[in-house]
């Protein structure tokens, strides 16, 4: 894939990304931070530009579209941007809009979108399913004794990494479903070490804590998706189509770490009664991110082996359960 193709796709998903209209401020600069790291990690000269362009409206959808002439890459380009706008849940009117507009514009074949789209909504609403309410609370750590205190610390620590491994299995899948799992699954997760102190979150809440502590929805998802292009993990096995799986540790970074670091910073926000500020999140996390990059390494065996057994079904049971 040219670094054209790659720069077209990645349009494509940044103007998924803009087109409610209503980013906020620190979703840019989350974005715009992405681009720069892609860029400069990747060695993709001028991708950074691109984010400009496509802020600044002077790459069209169009453009973005007449750089793909391969078939597999049009449907991956219109994966990605159909996971950009899912990322918060459902999708807004603008956001449909532009996806049938797109779906237009790059011909696809009618089977396959299908078949993706199947796919994207059963996860979608097995995200939204995996948090309804239930009943009663977890007793509050702080009554417990110290040895169920540190049994409890014990099983969340063993918890975080087993979501850390699974969603830097998923990020070597080539799949489109396989990113699209990443972050209810990280959901899930910040619920669970909620439920554990005492504490039944919802879904807005843990998606605004999740952007307090400086992991931008939109930002993540695009940061997937240019790793794998930008890391040779794609080649042409576009959207659903079975590829290998990447062999390198690029892929898995942003995701495994991210997890990793957002569960830890999760166990101490509501191990000490949810009083850290939003500079402290964001330092907290910041202080772990690098650790838990540099954790990859001593993982990666097993993450490759999770990987390698993975399958829509099984990912979609993960979500739900």
């Amino acid at each position: 894939m040219s670094t054209q193709e790659q720069q077209s796709i990645l349009a494509i998903a940044l103007l998924a990304a803009f087109a409610d209209g209503s980013k906020a401020d620190a979703e840019r600069e989350a974005i715009r931070r992405m681009a720069d790291s892609l860029g400069h990690e990747a060695g993709a000269a001028g991708l950074a530009r691109l984010y400009q362009d496509v802020l600044l409206k002077r790459v069209t959808l169009a453009d973005a579209v007449a750089g793909l002439s391969d078939a597999s890459q049009r449907q991956l380009a219109y994966e990605m941007a159909v996971c950009v706008c899912d990322v918060d849940g459902r999708q807004s009117p603008a956001e449909s809009d532009f996806l049938a507009d797109l779906k237009i514009r790059l011909q696809l074949d009618t089977a396959q979108v299908a078949a993706f789209e199947g796919e994207e909504a059963a996860l979608v609403a097995a995200s939204e399913d995996a948090l309804a309410p239930t009943a009663g609370a977890v007793s509050p750590v702080a009554a417990l004794a110290p040895a169920a205190r540190t049994a409890l610390d014990t099983e969340l620590d063993q918890s975080i990494l087993k979501y850390a491994l699974l969603n830097g299995a998923l990020e070597l899948l080539p799949q489109s479903w396989a990113s699209m799992a990443i972050i209810p699954l990280q959901v899930k997760m910040v619920y669970g070490i909620g439920k554990a102190h005492g504490v039944d979150l919802d879904q807005g809440h843990i998606r605004e804590f999740i952007g307090a502590v400086g992991v931008g929805l939109t930002s993540q998802y695009l940061e997937q998706f240019g790793r794998k292009l930008l890391g040779g993990l794609l080649g042409k096995a576009g959207g659903r189509m079975a590829g290998r799986i990447g062999g390198a540790a690029t892929g898995m970074a942003f995701s495994f770490a991210t997890t990793y670091a957002l569960g830890q910073v999760a166990k101490r926000y509501y191990a000490g009664g949810r009083v850290m500020s939003t500079a402290l999140l964001k330092e907290s996390f910041q202080g772990l991110l690098g650790p838990a990059k540099q954790m990859q390494t001593q993982y990666l065996p097993q993450i490759r082996q999770t990987a390698a057994t993975l399958d829509a079904g099984k990912v979609l049971a993960m979500v739900r359960a």
